[in-house]
């Protein structure tokens, strides 16, 4: 039997997470995230000439690349489950917060919806349809309990936060009944480019989050946002070992995190 680290011997790895800084790319509905060195060098000098640096972090749950817990969202007072939503308190839920959250290392696939439309990326407010998934998925077996994740190749806007958050133009993303699509595979998370796991039309910003409803309160899907999938798609890769292991924020709604994706090189023409 080979071992675990064997069969992983000359993977490459992708970093799916986007970098975290102030001023980042960010949803408005959330606390933006900020740095500052609270100790510099020299602040403080150590009697054999040694010094420290360290900073302060304050950030939001749903800020950078990120885990929606199932106590992101409620609809008309509950949460999954048919939990009622006062189980919140000032120091986060009782219950669902995203430390419930159990690490995934296991097989995701990728449903890459700019190839099928044969561009990078997708333009901004498109609606991800049914069809689009099926014909992403093509000749992939999607087994429940996995990870899906949807290519739109927006995590190429980064660097640009007006187009990235969409307010004005909007961003690709799965509409209603692609979310139901999604639900009805039983996944274990999905995850995808945007800001938000939704499409969202020019104009509209993130006035109603019906996917998120869909997965979260009545499927108990965890959400991954704003991927760094670009590279992985750029690779050709459809199938991949990912791992997802978001901070143990004890009772948040979401958490950063840094998911990775392992791969072994596609031969020209695979």
């Amino acid at each position: 039997m080979r071992a675990p680290w064997e069969a992983l011997a000359g993977a490459e790895v992708f970093d799916l997470a986007q970098p975290m800084r102030t001023g980042m790319p960010q949803s408005p509905n959330h606390a933006p995230f900020r740095m500052m060195l609270e100790r510099r060098h020299g602040d403080v000098v150590r009697a054999d000439g040694g010094s420290a640096a360290s900073e302060v972090i304050v950030t939001g749950g749903h800020v950078g690349t990120h885990v929606d817990a199932l106590a992101h969202v409620s609809q008309d007072g509950r949460l999954h489950g048919g939990r009622q939503a006062a189980v919140q308190g000032r120091d986060g839920f009782a219950e669902l917060g995203v430390e419930a959250f159990e690490p995934y290392v296991g097989r995701a696939v990728l449903l890459d919806v700019a190839a099928v439309h044969g561009t990078a990326v997708l333009p901004p407010g498109y609606e991800i349809t049914p069809g689009d998934l099926e014909e992403a998925a093509r000749g992939l077996d999607l087994e429940p309990g996995q990870a899906l994740l949807i290519g739109t190749g927006w995590s190429r806007h980064w660097d640009d936060p007006a187009l990235f958050t969409g307010r004005s133009h909007g961003a690709p993303g799965p509409g209603a009944a692609a979310g139901r699509w999604l639900a009805e595979r039983r996944p274990r998370l999905v995850g995808a480019e945007t800001i938000a796991f939704e499409h969202i039309p020019p104009g509209h910003g993130h006035a109603t989050l019906p996917v998120h409803r869909i997965l979260l309160v009545e499927a108990g899907v965890n959400l991954v946002e704003t991927m760094r999938l670009w590279p992985l798609l750029a690779a050709g890769h459809r199938e991949v070992l990912l791992v997802v292991n978001p901070l143990p924020l004890v009772g948040a709604t979401g958490a950063p995190v840094r998911p990775l994706a392992l791969a072994h090189r596609l031969h020209p023409g695979s």
